[in-house]
């Protein structure tokens, strides 16, 4: 019998219409498009408008489009997983009512919050399903509205965020692609550095928390900075070593969008030209969960059937992880 693996076999987006630019951000605090592009790699990023409009509705418009590339029907989904650190509401979980807008009737689902390595933890986790056997078709959805957690008064990280969505359909498949390694890491030590100091059991929401303004991301971008570069870079590193991996033999690295200058230096770290690098962080900015599907489905059609690939990624937690897999599918 051979042996099952899991595998995407489609990836959809959703990104807001509005650009909010460099330019504009110039207008609102003390800063400058050099300042940002020098510092983070950022021009521009998407925002979701509209009243009353949160997580789910990229995410539900998301999946939604990637049911209808796929050929796949609401009602063939055994589970539906959303990384996201932005939920419409503390419950139900936000999978829950992405499920319903999207008209998935026969499936369960809940969040995972893992910080920017979410959705890496929502695809190891949908692996394990696939490969067991309990899902031969479940849907994994990165999805943030940053926006809503970011105080546009404050110069540092205001310009870091935007929104955004991506959903994939993971199947199994008995042809050796798919998922090959997984390796995902945490060190709850380093919490302090990047959070939202309240709204949860420690601090429930009050007119103190709301006035100190304790419910926007807190961080202390140095430190978060250093940690970021080493642990990002040294698990692409890991993964590839694990699995008798060059430079030579990836196709592409799939690194978390929140800074340039962390992307870079983890392909130095693995010998990765720039070429093989997808690098979108100009145009969407740190999309938290979103940045990984963004990127492979911007990438899609440059994606070959059996291509090496390596996701990484870093976030608040910490965390951080990466994911080796082997393409499956030549796009259309």
């Amino acid at each position: 019998m051979k042996n099952i693996s899991a595998a995407i076999t489609g990836i959809e987006c959703s990104v807001p219409e509005y650009i909010l630019t460099n330019q504009e951000l110039e207008t609102m605090v003390n800063t400058s498009d050099e300042w940002i592009v020098t510092r983070t790699g950022i021009r521009e990023r998407r925002i979701l408008k509209g009243k009353g409009l949160g997580t789910s509705d990229m995410a539900s418009d998301a999946v939604r489009k990637l049911l209808s590339k796929t050929g796949t029907s609401a009602d063939e989904i055994d589970l539906l997983i959303c990384a996201t650190v932005t939920p419409d509401m503390l419950f139900p979980a936000t999978a829950n009512i992405i499920s319903d807008k999207a008209g998935i009737k026969n499936a369960f689902s809940f969040d995972i919050n893992a910080a920017c390595s979410g959705f890496l933890y929502a695809l190891a986790t949908a692996e394990k399903y696939v490969k067991c056997g309990t899902g031969k078709k479940v849907v994994v959805v990165g999805a943030d509205k940053m926006s809503s957690i970011v105080d546009y008064t404050d110069r540092k990280n205001c310009i870091l965020f935007g929104d955004a969505a991506g959903a994939v359909l993971v199947e199994p498949t008995t042809e050796g692609l798919g998922i090959q390694d997984i390796i995902l890491k945490s060190d709850g030590a380093g919490r302090s550095y990047l959070q939202q100091k309240a709204g949860g059991s420690i601090k429930p929401a009050s007119h103190e928390t709301v006035d100190a303004g304790e419910h926007y991301i807190y961080q202390e971008g140095q430190a978060v900075f250093k940690f970021a570069v080493k642990h990002m870079a040294d698990v692409s590193a890991e993964i590839m070593e694990k699995n008798g991996l060059t430079s030579h033999d990836i196709a592409w690295l799939v690194p978390h969008q929140a800074n340039l200058r962390i992307i870079e230096a983890t392909a130095k770290r693995i010998g990765l030209e720039k070429e093989k690098v997808m690098i979108n962080i100009h145009r969407y900015g740190n999309t938290t969960n979103g940045t990984i599907p963004l990127c492979l489905w911007e990438w899609e059609k440059q994606l070959k059937k059996g291509d090496n690939i390596v996701l990484a990624a870093f976030g608040g937690g910490f965390t951080w992880g990466s994911i080796y897999l082997k393409w499956a599918y030549d796009s259309k």
